[in-house]
């Protein structure tokens, strides 16, 4: 099928004016923070610090001699990591969805630290099969069944939880909503969220997904629960304009991602240690996007997954074929 001429412009100018925008407004965001906290008196927590982007981060900020707190729910790998990251390193055993277990974290960072200036959240869950498959249904002879649907909500639930709650309930926690005094820019000291109360810097990375802004088949649960927490975090970075919000979205990382699959089943996508991205890599990017207060979205590769959406917007099509490709969802 030819392409319009319309569309053939449209592409154009993206591929002109999107890479000189998105170039200035990342240079012109660069602040620098190292030079109003000093990475030996950074105090940083990383939620999800038992494997995969979360551990390296851990390990690179303690390497630079930062306070790290590192939080995962398996106990035996943070001991690992915190005995691998040293004396400056406090860990606690908390499941980020968990109220309880966060505010635990929150007080003994209060207590032990006098407050906080990174948090780094990069805790999730994945998810795997396309949505009927969810159900039990086998082809597109059968319909499914009342105990299959609500099979599949059940799974949905899950990942809500590790995707949407965790982050949400950490964004309760450690930022907290604007009280009224605050929205009529009356502040009170001891009612400002912690961060802008404890630092002079606060900064919060939300590690999310390329998934958020570009669907993709066997993703739809894993997209729709990262595309919530992102939506939320963008609207608490107008709400809290004193802390650097920033969002990771990458494409696929290397690693056990499936481990963490809260569907299960059998898996057709190529194989992500294959052809993901690197897991230090995505961890340095993580730590400098922070380091230099660049806000808002940070797709990684920039080219060509930032224009995805873009495309999307304009030849929907096209995104649909690469997609199914990419997934072997033919």
């Amino acid at each position: 099928m030819a392409i319009p001429a319309s569309v053939r412009l449209a592409f154009t100018a993206l591929a002109v004016v999107l890479p000189a925008l998105v170039i200035s407004h990342r240079l012109l965001a660069r602040n620098h923070r190292p030079q109003s906290i000093k990475r030996t008196e950074e105090r940083v927590l990383v939620l999800g610090a038992s494997s995969g982007v979360g551990r390296a981060l851990a390990r690179k900020y303690a390497d630079q001699a930062a306070r790290v707190c590192i939080v995962a729910r398996r106990e035996a790998d943070l001991a690992v990591l915190a005995e691998e990251c040293g004396e400056n390193c406090i860990w606690e055993a908390a499941d980020f969805s968990n109220v309880d277990d966060m505010v635990r974290v929150r007080e003994r960072l209060l207590a032990e630290w006098g407050g906080l200036d990174t948090l780094q959240i990069c805790a999730g869950v994945s998810a795997l099969q396309p949505v009927m498959a969810l159900t039990g249904v086998q082809s597109a002879e059968e319909d499914a069944t009342s105990d299959g649907i609500r099979t599949a909500v059940a799974i949905g639930g899950r990942a809500i939880k590790g995707n949407f709650d965790g982050p949400f309930i950490s964004a309760l926690t450690f930022v907290s909503s604007p009280t009224r005094a605050e929205r009529s820019m009356t502040l009170i000291t001891t009612q400002i969220p912690m961060l802008t109360r404890t630092s002079a810097s606060p900064s919060i990375l939300l590690l999310n997904s390329l998934a958020s802004v570009v669907a993709a088949p066997t993703r739809a649960l894993y997209a729709a629960s990262k595309a919530s927490s992102l939506l939320l975090f963008q609207a608490l970075a107008i709400e809290h304009s004193k802390i650097a919000f920033t969002f990771m979205l990458p494409s696929t990382i290397e690693g056990n991602f499936r481990a963490s699959a809260v569907d299960g089943g059998p898996v057709i996508e190529k194989d992500p240690n294959k052809h993901g991205l690197k897991i230090e890599y995505v961890a340095k990017k993580c730590m400098d996007a922070v380091d230099s207060q660049i806000t808002g979205n940070i797709v990684l590769p920039w080219f060509p997954n930032a224009l995805g959406p873009h495309v999307y917007y304009l030849w929907p099509s096209v995104v649909e074929k690469k997609a199914r490709k990419k997934y072997n969802f033919e």
